[in-house]
């Protein structure tokens, strides 16, 4: 997947987001991130472009707080959030193959581009779920995003910055994530993290569905009854339980 794809959709997953939060109450609780009221999660969607931008021309900074960042009014919301996606495209494409900082070591920009895309399609189902909004997500970037994810979850680093990452540890246990078409996920807990591949085996439990709803399932925006769960049920509620995201 190139940058201009992920840019793309990252532009229209950003408007997509803004029409859908314009119809709630921005003093409103979002129920799948019950922290943030809608306000706050419109804030951090567009101080997240920006932050990673800067990461991108400037290096390293703070990871930003939600509740610090000014949206603006709800009509104002939409120009704002174009505006930070706009900006990290065009931080990426001028970094081009120059590696820059990331939580798990240097890598080419476009890191960012991916991070930030995947970040917002999932909070533009938010605020889609929130709101009755129509929400699409084309099924190769599904794909990508939980590829993305498993990376993260994937990595050392990861439990040191969210301690409810390390329980995903185990002794062997496997996970699959079945889509209707295209290749699948087999996750597997062993003592030391996460680890996954793109083959099909066996599994203690599978999820089956079409990929749009496994990336909603998998990043806990859709209960399991929206897809087929064979197997130990308890260990896929294990999981979900400890990948808040």
């Amino acid at each position: 997947m190139d940058n201009a794809r992920l840019a793309e959709a990252l532009h229209d997953h950003t408007a997509g987001f803004a029409a859908a939060a314009g119809k709630a109450d921005p003093d409103g609780r979002v129920p799948t991130c019950p922290e943030w009221p809608v306000r706050v999660l419109a804030g951090h969607l567009g101080q997240a472009h920006r932050w990673a931008a800067s990461i991108v021309r400037e290096g390293p900074s703070p990871v930003p707080d939600p509740f610090d960042a000014d949206p603006g009014a709800p009509e104002q919301w939409p120009d704002w959030l174009r505006e930070g996606a706009a900006d990290l495209e065009a931080a990426v494409q001028a970094a081009g193959d120059t590696p820059v900082w990331t939580f798990f070591g240097p890598q080419p920009a476009r890191f960012w581009l991916r991070r930030m895309l995947h970040d917002t399609t999932i909070h533009h189902a938010d605020a889609a779920l929130l709101t009755g909004t129509d929400f699409t997500v084309a099924p190769d970037l599904a794909a990508d995003a939980i590829s993305e994810w498993l990376e993260v979850l994937s990595d050392p680093v990861t439990a040191s910055l969210n301690p409810a990452f390390a329980q995903l540890r185990g002794t062997g246990q496997t996970l699959r994530l079945e889509p209707d078409a295209g290749r699948g996920w087999l996750i597997t807990r062993t003592p030391d993290g996460v680890r996954w591949t793109r083959e099909t085996a066996a599994a203690d439990v599978t999820l089956t569905g079409p990929v749009p709803d496994l990336l909603l399932v998998f990043t806990r925006r859709l209960p399991l009854d929206r897809i087929t769960l064979t197997g130990d049920e308890a260990l896929a509620a294990h999981w979900l339980a400890h990948t808040a995201a």
